[in-house]
């Protein structure tokens, strides 16, 4: 310990004294200069799987791909697929930089030139992806529906529904119900699908939720029946009718076919246990 003779001097002077108070103080002096460096709480251990570089490195290729107006969409949309296996791998840090990666694809303009199908395989690509991130992905997806420059985009649009559902977050069921009163059945298809997503959900969420699918249910099976030949309501009972009734049977565990039958049974078992009758 040299250099420090002085210091070693007073404590073991303090500890010849006999004095409990500077016996203590001695031997915590002596522990600082045996000590190799001053005590400290430890920072802990980086995440090896949080800010990796080969996450870095990915999302710096799909931004360059994805900003070639639609020339390497195919080179983009490898790279999303890549970055979908490194999601579950990943830390929450950079988790959060994946899935704000893909939501930049959305903000990516493609032509649409008329007669030809829109270019919006990288649309979709996140979309389907992003599916598969929650519930960090929620708020992403949420921010994407009905969003002005892809509203008109029914196939994004309705996988984005799909993947909301996907991420299983009790967040998206307020978005889902919502979209049972879009204008285009397709959607409201979509979101019916979605909202079965959460057959494992408590029991009071998809009691709520199962009512507000059997309401769109019956109303449209209202519209078709009250006038026949109203051709518009018909189609759109046929596109929402399926996925509603399925749904209905996974988030209560009970199957029925026809809406008249669903809705008796609603009448009888809304306050009942539906997981005790299993």
């Amino acid at each position: 310990m040299t250099g420090s003779a002085p210091s070693d001097k007073v404590a073991l002077e303090a500890l010849a004294s006999g004095k409990v108070i500077d016996m203590i103080q001695a031997a915590l002096l002596l522990l600082s200069l045996l000590s190799p460096s001053p005590l400290r709480f430890q920072d802990p251990p980086p995440d090896p799987s949080d800010k990796r570089p080969e996450v870095a490195e990915l999302l710096n290729k799909l931004k360059a791909h994805s900003g070639k107006e639609g020339k390497e969409d195919k080179d983009a949309i490898a790279v999303i697929d890549q970055l979908n296996q490194e999601f579950p791998k990943s830390g929450p840090k950079d988790k959060i930089s994946i899935v704000k990666g893909l939501s930049k694809c959305f903000e990516e303009r493609r032509l649409e030139k008329e007669g030809e199908a829109p270019q919006n395989q990288l649309y979709l690509a996140a979309a389907t992806a992003l599916g598969q991130m929650g519930p960090e992905s929620t708020d992403i997806l949420i921010s994407w529906i009905g969003q002005k420059n892809l509203r008109k985009d029914t196939a994004v649009q309705h996988r984005l529904i799909l993947s909301l559902g996907q991420t299983k977050n009790k967040k998206a069921i307020k978005e889902l119900v919502n979209n049972l009163q879009n204008p285009t059945p397709s959607l409201v298809s979509a979101a019916a699908e979605a909202l079965g997503e959460f057959d494992g959900a408590d029991l009071e969420t998809r009691k709520s939720t199962f009512e507000a699918l059997l309401k769109v249910l019956m109303s449209a099976k209202g519209a078709k029946d009250s006038n026949v030949n109203d051709g518009i309501a018909r189609e759109r009972y046929d596109v929402i009718a399926a996925p509603i009734i399925t749904s209905l049977a996974k988030l209560s565990k009970h199957d029925e076919r026809d809406p008249d039958k669903w809705q008796t049974w609603w009448n009888k078992n809304k306050r009942t246990d539906w997981d005790a009758e299993q």
